[in-house]
């Protein structure tokens, strides 16, 4: 199977919205409106392409840009330089192939080029999302908090970003206002 990452394009937006659909029980709601806004505010969108079809996508978004999203706002407020990721989907008949662990390991060394110190991201508790806890405990993200968002508990995660990516939090610059782990 070979694997072509790169940034993604207007063209692939159809395939990415049908992407997200399918997965959207995992993630939010996205139509084509909305990933254009999302694509606008993004540092790193980047698909994976099998076959010569977009088999997964992942959009993440640098800090300091006009993202309102509650997640990104707390992270935000904690930490003065981070990348947040908004989501990542692999297309179900693509999963077990490590497209995911790829699109990390380009976002991370992405990150890595930019001097940007952490990776941001949340899995849901309640309802429980088990394989992204799994995946993202394998990328070195560890739990800095969580908080309530309408009827969904999510842990709130960081990744650390350095030559030995995932080797622990660095946290020497996160704001000393409001560390605490709401």
């Amino acid at each position: 199977m070979t694997v072509l990452l790169r940034d993604a394009t207007v063209a692939d937006h159809d395939a990415i919205v049908a992407l997200n659909a399918a997965e959207v029980r995992h993630t939010s709601p996205m139509d084509g409106a909305r990933l254009r806004e999302l694509d606008a505010l993004a540092g790193c969108h980047r698909v994976a392409i099998v076959d010569g079809e977009v088999a997964a996508f992942l959009l993440a978004m640098p800090d300091h840009v006009a993202y309102r999203n509650d997640n990104y706002a707390w992270f935000a407020a904690r930490y003065e330089r981070f990348c947040y990721i908004d989501r990542v989907v692999v297309g179900a008949h693509r999963q077990g192939r490590r497209l995911g662990s790829r699109l990390y390991e380009d976002l991370f060394a992405w990150a890595r080029a930019r001097a940007i110190p952490r990776v941001a991201c949340e899995f849901n508790l309640v309802p429980p999302n088990e394989p992204s806890r799994a995946f993202h405990a394998r990328h070195g993200f560890a739990e800095v908090g969580r908080q309530w968002l309408g009827g969904k508990q999510v842990s709130m995660q960081v990744a650390a970003v350095g030559r030995d990516q995932g080797a622990g939090i660095d946290d020497s610059s996160t704001k000393t206002a409001g560390t605490s782990h709401g």
